[in-house]
């Protein structure tokens, strides 16, 4: 695994993409920084960090995706890899807020964002670029979110926590490509809020009740309506109200 180590930069993942863009790099190469200036969430959300506190890093991966719709299979693998991690170092009531923010108890700790690109052979690279909230304490004017020092009174080692996870999504991506689903039942169980009644805001602002069922093979949140039908919903076109 190479590992590319970075002061400060706009965003890792633009990072990584441009470097893959001009050289053949090895798969599961990793790019880090101590500083983001221009994070990103999913559908341009903006994710901000603390200088240093935080693990920060954008992976590539290479031959795992043969199918474009087969594409949230990666964000399974890598969701599931973080949350095995949390697990180990002992952090309590992990869930994963659909699609892949990763949270303890109501708050969120840290979120993923992958970005796919077709090569001119039709082969499919990823760019998987995560952000952990590790050591930053300070979260006044976030109140939904936490970090691992705050939620176990601990400090971290932020590189240790990034080889665990690299490692972690290395072999959830070789288990995923010959047997997914076994990570699809772990997903679903891990979903924040399944099962019970929960309010949401649609793209109009009209709230409504409903019940997460589980995702769709192509990554649409199924959630059962009051009228007991069930309406899936894509990135964005839905907003848990908790």
């Amino acid at each position: 695994m190479k590992l590319i180590k970075l002061d400060a930069i706009d965003s890792t993942n633009e990072f990584l993409k441009g470097l893959s863009n001009k050289q053949e790099l090895e798969n599961f190469t990793v790019v880090t920084a101590e500083h983001q200036t221009k994070g990103k969430g999913q559908m341009g959300a903006v994710w901000t960090s603390e200088a240093s506190k935080n693990l920060i890093m954008s992976l590539l991966v290479k031959d795992f995706l043969v199918d474009i719709c087969q594409i949230f299979n990666l964000n399974i693998a890598v969701s599931l890899a973080v949350i095995e991690v949390l697990e180990s170092v002992k952090i309590p009531n992990l869930s994963i807020k659909w699609p892949n923010d990763i949270m303890s108890y109501n708050k969120k700790i840290g979120g993923i964002l992958i970005e796919n690109s077709i090569k001119s052979d039709g082969t499919i690279n990823s760019i998987v670029g995560l952000g952990l909230n590790v050591n930053q304490t300070n979260f006044d004017n976030l109140p939904k979110a936490s970090s691992l020092a705050v939620i176990s009174d601990t400090k971290f080692n932020k590189d240790e926590l990034l080889l665990l996870i690299c490692e972690a999504i290395k072999k959830n991506v070789k288990f995923c490509k010959q047997s997914p689903e076994g990570l699809w039942s772990n997903y679903s169980n891990f979903l924040y809020k399944k099962g019970l009644p929960m309010p949401f805001a649609d793209q109009k602002n009209n709230n409504f009740m409903g019940i997460i069922q589980g995702v769709s093979h192509v990554g649409k949140l199924q959630v059962l309506l009051e009228d007991d039908s069930i309406a899936e919903y894509d990135v964005k076109e839905i907003q848990m109200l908790y």
